[in-house]
């Protein structure tokens, strides 16, 4: 077993939740700075990058379960008359935007994206630093339950820009709640909600494209092991997050964005 597939595994179980882009990541580490790429190469890397996500979608499905069952019940039982239904019927309404997106645009993106760095590197100081002053500008007037359809709308819409690898799923949709007021802690959790079924939708359609489900039973161990590390990685990160941001604000992502999009623009340069 390659040990870059594990450590593959523990950066995206990271970075999926951390507002750091857990794509650009994956990208960065094994295609720029090798680690992995003896193992997970061309078409198995396209699978392997889906069966991360796979793993983190399970973290985030057993960390919020019971947030999850009770939304869904009340929300096909009740509709918006409860709070739980009405953030269910948000979540689904704030996933259009970007399963359309991702449906529409995700191929050409990566096709344009992936391998340059330079745009990489950029996405991840910019978004950066929009992160750090949307959050330090923010005041605290909203919750999940007093957010407005048009707040998860706005929220929904601002996923589409992390299609791009280094924007960040979660970073782009924390920045736009805490502009739209949201609590620091609630436009994390909002956050971490209305990720799982956009993991959801982009697993399934890319097991349903290719080669993907018989290169994952051809190579079941490296798979299964992936999914393992980067679920428990991911567990562990949601913890640490929701934990952290009850006292500190985003300024250590934003350097450290700053930091590695300077070093992946630079090495990318050089190399």
């Amino acid at each position: 077993m390659d040990i870059g597939v594990i450590i593959l595994a523990i950066i995206q179980g990271i970075a999926e939740f951390l507002p750091i882009s857990s794509s650009a990541h994956l990208i960065i580490f094994r295609d720029l700075f090798g680690i992995g790429a003896s193992t997970v190469t061309g078409d198995f890397a396209l699978t392997f990058d889906i069966a991360l996500h796979f793993g983190t979608l399970l973290a985030i499905a057993i960390y919020f379960f019971k947030d999850f069952l009770n939304m869904v019940i009340k929300g096909l039982t009740t509709g918006t008359k409860t709070k739980d239904g009405k953030l269910f019927w948000y979540i689904v309404v704030a996933t259009i935007p970007a399963a359309i997106a991702g449906v529409l645009f995700e191929d050409v993106i990566e096709d344009m994206v992936r391998s340059n760095f330079i745009v990489i590197g950029s996405a991840l100081i910019i978004m950066g630093i929009i992160i750090y002053l949307a959050d330090k500008n923010s005041t605290e007037i909203k919750t999940r339950e007093t957010m407005t359809l048009k707040d998860a709308l706005l929220i929904g819409c601002s996923q589409v820009f992390a299609l791009i690898p280094g924007f960040s799923r979660s970073g782009t949709t924390i920045a736009s709640a805490r502009i739209l007021k949201l609590t620091r802690e609630d436009a994390a959790k909002f956050s971490f909600y209305l990720s799982a079924p956009v993991v959801l939708g982009a697993v399934t359609l890319s097991l349903l494209k290719g080669e993907a489900a018989s290169l994952i039973s051809s190579n079941l161990s490296v798979f299964v092991i992936g999914v393992l590390v980067a679920f428990i990685s991911g567990l562990l990160c949601i913890e640490f997050l929701l934990k952290y941001i009850k006292k500190h604000d985003f300024k250590i992502f934003m350097w450290y964005r700053i930091l590695i999009g300077i070093i992946v623009i630079v090495y990318s340069i050089i190399k």
